[in-house]
């Protein structure tokens, strides 16, 4: 198996179609369709069921996809870490985070990094914790941000100065908005929905006061927007930190904090002993200057 098979397939799972994957291919129909035979025979199972409009995944095939488009993904991150290897600072940097306000420090020294260096490129890849670890550990991410207390044993980090507070998002005329906080006594009786990460167990079943196995979970979510429109909805209220989901007028949602408060720090991360291009280099750097 050698990348370039690897591309092969992905086109074709994107096309769904041999002939259309060729014509992307610039290659003929034959070749490719003898390239994806022997991928089968090397890896002795079926990765394509094939019809007369189109060909489908199976389940080993859409495990592979995942598998290919994380290698190519690698592929190209190496590659752009070794080219940007000149004189002149260049290449790409990629960052992991769920939704925070503490993207906006990040942002303050991106932009500093643009007016000064023209071909440095960012990536974000937005997640919940697990998630991001996962990749960083994987080499897909240069950094991750994630939310106190968390593991970081193989991790180095950066505190960052923001603290996101923890409340409740519901709808404007809902009879808890009228309260200024949240307690735990709050929480009884209501739809609740959460995110979906190990940490939100573990600080709130604290934070609760033995109320936590009383709660009705209704549902989770990974990105507070979903959410969000779930609790539009009347589905239920959503345990969420604040600023994610903006207060305006037109905005039939409000934001209330939790009582007693629930306050997190955030770190950015990286594995340790990681090897930086000059461009995370660069970044990792600007960021400690930007915070002293």
């Amino acid at each position: 198996m050698d990348i370039r098979v690897l591309r092969y397939f992905l086109a074709v799972a994107q096309e769904e179609n041999i002939t259309k994957a060729a014509e992307r291919l610039h290659i003929s129909q034959p070749p490719l369709s003898r390239q994806l035979h022997d991928l089968e025979k090397e890896l002795g199972v079926k990765l394509f069921e094939r019809t007369n409009r189109k060909v489908i995944l199976t389940s080993e095939g859409v495990l592979l996809r995942q598998r290919a488009e994380e290698i190519i993904d690698l592929v190209e991150k190496t590659r752009s870490d070794v080219s940007s290897g000149t004189e002149e600072i260049s290449g790409d940097i990629y960052i992991g985070s769920g939704e925070t306000e503490g993207i906006r420090a990040l942002a303050k020294v991106i932009r500093r990094i643009q007016k000064r260096y023209t071909d440095i490129r960012f990536h974000f890849f937005s997640g919940h914790a697990e998630e991001v670890t996962e990749r960083l550990d994987r080499g897909l991410l240069d950094f991750g941000i994630c939310i106190e207390p968390a593991d970081m044993s193989k991790y180095d980090l950066i505190k960052l100065p923001t603290t996101d507070r923890w409340g409740v998002l519901m709808l404007k005329d809902d009879p808890l908005a009228e309260k200024n906080t949240i307690t735990p006594e709050d929480l009884l009786s209501r739809k609740i929905i959460t995110a979906n990460q190990a940490m939100v167990e573990g600080e709130f079943s604290g934070w609760s006061g033995g109320l936590y196995p009383k709660y009705d979970f209704a549902a989770t979510y990974n990105l507070l927007y979903n959410a969000s429109i779930l609790v539009e909805e009347g589905v239920g209220i959503a345990l969420c930190i604040e600023n994610v989901i903006r207060e305006y007028d037109s905005n039939p949602l409000c934001f209330r904090p939790l009582e007693p408060p629930m306050n997190v720090g955030l770190d950015m991360i990286w594995k340790k002993h990681y090897v930086f291009s000059k461009a995370a280099e660069l970044f990792q750097r600007e960021l400690r200057n930007y915070l002293l």
